[in-house]
């Protein structure tokens, strides 16, 4: 079968990043709304601290029947819960060199990302191979349902930097202060 130029692949390597409690709830039923068929492989990225992520993606794939498409990898943790910021700079340049092989090695086509600290170093990787044209890839950031009037740390280093081809937010009074943002109303 040829492709023609321009079309769509056929499989769409995804990567995406899980945080602890609301945003991994987010990710999955966004994940459960793709077609996983052409949304494969599957990368899922975890904080090292964050068990119970990992195991709720692995059960959601297992349900879906599609555990053998998966694959669960392992970030140090830009930023505890509560860690003062001083000390998250370096906790965060340690997980930026953890995501260069990560992001390298797994080559997604498609990252999407929805506001855990965890996702700021995977996306930098993300976007500077892109940048210097080793990868082709969208990135996709959509903001917790949770935030209804401000921007999370996350969401707003990633609208600021414009590092996101799509940015999305579920509340229509952010679009009055990030007007690069769409909203498709709620999406969970």
């Amino acid at each position: 079968m040829q492709v023609k130029y321009g079309s769509p692949p056929e499989c769409v390597r995804t990567m995406a990043v899980l945080g602890s409690g609301g945003h991994t709830t987010e990710m999955l039923t966004l994940m459960e709304a793709l077609n996983r068929s052409r949304y494969t492989p599957r990368c899922y990225v975890v904080a090292d601290t964050d068990s119970l992520s990992a195991a709720r993606a692995t059960e959601k794939e297992r349900n879906w029947g599609t555990l053998e498409t998966m694959q669960m990898s392992k970030i140090p943790r830009s930023r505890e819960v509560g860690q003062p910021f001083v000390t998250s700079v370096w906790t965060t340049l340690y997980a930026f060199f953890w995501c260069v092989k990560l992001v390298w090695d797994y080559k997604p086509q498609l990252l999407l990302l929805n506001g855990p600290g965890t996702c700021i170093p995977v996306c930098v990787m993300a976007l500077m191979f892109r940048l210097m044209g080793l990868m082709d890839l969208k990135i996709v950031y959509f903001e917790s349902i949770a935030r209804v009037s401000s921007l999370s740390l996350s969401g707003k280093i990633i609208y600021q930097a414009r590092m996101a081809d799509v940015f999305l937010v579920q509340w229509e009074t952010l679009l009055a202060k990030y007007p690069r943002a769409k909203c498709l109303g709620r999406l969970f």
